[in-house]
C-alpha cells in the first residue's frame, strides 16, 4: 500500500519535458531566411565592389608577369608600387567587409533567437511544459518542439509579427503526440 501510494505522488509530480534543435531553427525559420536575404541584399554591392578589385588586381598582376621583362626598371617599379597599393588597399577593404558582415550577422541571428525564444515561451506556457532543452545529445521525436516552433515562427512572420503561434502549437501539438 505505501508502495503504491509513492508510484501515484511520483507521477503526480512528473515533469513535462520538451526539446528544441535551435540550428534548425536558425537554418529553417522564416524569420532566419528573411534575416539572410536581407544581410545579403544589404552586403550585395560592397561584396561585388570586392570582386571586381579582385579581379582588377588579377589582371594588373598578370600584366605585369608578361610585360615586366619588357618595361624600363622605372615603370616595373611604378606597377609595382600600384599593384602593391591596390593590394593593400583590397585586403583592408575584405576585412572590414567581413567584420561588418558578422557584425550584422550576430545582430539579425540574435533578434532571430529573441523572437524563437519568445514563441517557445509561449508554447511552454500553452501546453504546460516544466522544462524546454536546447541543447542535447539525443532528443526523442516524441518530445521534439522545433516543427510547432518553425511553424509558429512562420505564422508570425506572414502576419506581420502578430501573436497567432496558438494555432500553430495546436495542430503542431497533433504532430507531436505521434
Amino acid at each position: 500500500m505505501l508502495f503504491s501510494g509513492g508510484v501515484s505522488v511520483a507521477q503526480a509530480q512528473e515533469a513535462r519535458i520538451a526539446a528544441v534543435n535551435s540550428d534548425r531553427i536558425l537554418r529553417e525559420s522564416a524569420p532566419a531566411k528573411a534575416a539572410q536575404q536581407k544581410l545579403e541584399a544589404e552586403f550585395a554591392k560592397r561584396d561585388k565592389d570586392l570582386q571586381d578589385m579582385a579581379q582588377k588586381l588579377k589582371t594588373m598582376s598578370d600584366a605585369l608577369d608578361k610585360n615586366g621583362a619588357s618595361m624600363s626598371a622605372a615603370d616595373r617599379a611604378g606597377q609595382q608600387r600600384e599593384l602593391s597599393q591596390l593590394d593593400s588597399d583590397f585586403q583592408r577593404k575584405q576585412r572590414e567587409f567581413n567584420e561588418d558582415l558578422n557584425q550584422r550577422r550576430n545582430e539579425e541571428l540574435a533578434a532571430v533567437l529573441d523572437k524563437a525564444n519568445k514563441v517557445i515561451k509561449q508554447i511552454a506556457e500553452q501546453q504546460h511544459y516544466d522544462l524546454i532543452l536546447q541543447e542535447a545529445v539525443y532528443v526523442s521525436p516524441r518530445i521534439d518542439i522545433t516543427d510547432q516552433v518553425l511553424k509558429a515562427l512562420a505564422a508570425q512572420s506572414g502576419s506581420g509579427g502578430s501573436g497567432s503561434g496558438s494555432n500553430s502549437s495546436s495542430s503542431g501539438d497533433n504532430s507531436s503526440g505521434n
